[in-house]
């Protein structure tokens, strides 16, 4: 019973190693098939990989076109207009008045003597008579364009226009005064001498402003009190 037993497991043994023996043989078999059919893939990507470097290298280089560059236009500028030169003042004009020829001073003769009192008054007078003119001017001016435009701009630009010429006439109303206290100065000999140290103003500057009634200096220091002032 014993050595029947014994063979029993013997062959059970036998068969047991037969059957691992097939079983690896079998995965074997498998790895040598599937390394088979990737090793031809392997092998036919390396020689694809290969021909396109190849056929990169023999590619023929592109010419490079260079492109002519387009002529450039010549754009004519116009030439700005020439600016008028300013009209040199005539040595006939003296301050603000015109035509009157500038009065020559000798060094013997006294200070604000009979010609030189008719030749500023003259100025005087011919200067008041211009700024009435002007005066009465715009008057008419103003009487003559007033409408009344339907377009609220143009209203606007002709009430803009009038008050700029009113507030110019104001100031030459207040210049006008200014000239009639200088006709009186020169009635009463008072004209041509500092209002603050009674020095002589001086011909030249009466002729450049014949309503002024300080000298330089006196002037300068007015100018200097009134930006300390303000």
């Amino acid at each position: 019973m014993a050595a029947k037993k014994k063979a029993v497991s013997t062959r059970a043994a036998a068969g047991k190693k037969a059957v691992s023996k097939k079983t690896t043989a079998k995965k074997a078999a498998v790895k040598k098939t599937a390394a088979k059919k990737t090793a031809p893939k392997k092998k036919a990507a390396a020689k694809q990989t290969t021909a396109r470097k190849a056929a990169t290298k023999k590619a023929v280089p592109k010419k490079t076109v260079t492109k002519k560059a387009a002529p450039k236009k010549t754009v004519t500028r116009k030439a700005a207009p020439k600016k008028a030169p300013a009209k040199k003042r005539p040595a006939s004009q003296i301050g603000p008045v015109p035509g009157i020829a500038p009065y020559k001073e000798n060094r013997d003769e006294e200070y604000m003597n009979e010609k030189q009192v008719q030749h500023f008054k003259n100025i005087l007078l011919t200067w008041k008579r211009e700024l009435m003119e002007e005066v009465d001017r715009t008057v008419h001016h103003m009487q003559d364009d007033a409408a009344n435009f339907p377009d609220p701009n143009d209203r606007a630009t002709q009430e803009s226009e009038f008050s700029m010429e009113l507030r110019a006439r104001d100031r030459e109303r207040k210049l006008i005064k200014k000239i009639d206290e200088s006709i009186r100065h020169l009635d009463n000999d008072e004209f041509g001498y500092c209002e603050a140290c009674g020095v002589e103003i001086g011909v030249k500057r009466l002729e450049a402003r014949p309503t002024a009634t300080l000298c330089i200096d006196c002037k300068i220091l007015d100018e200097i009190r009134e930006k300390q002032m303000g």
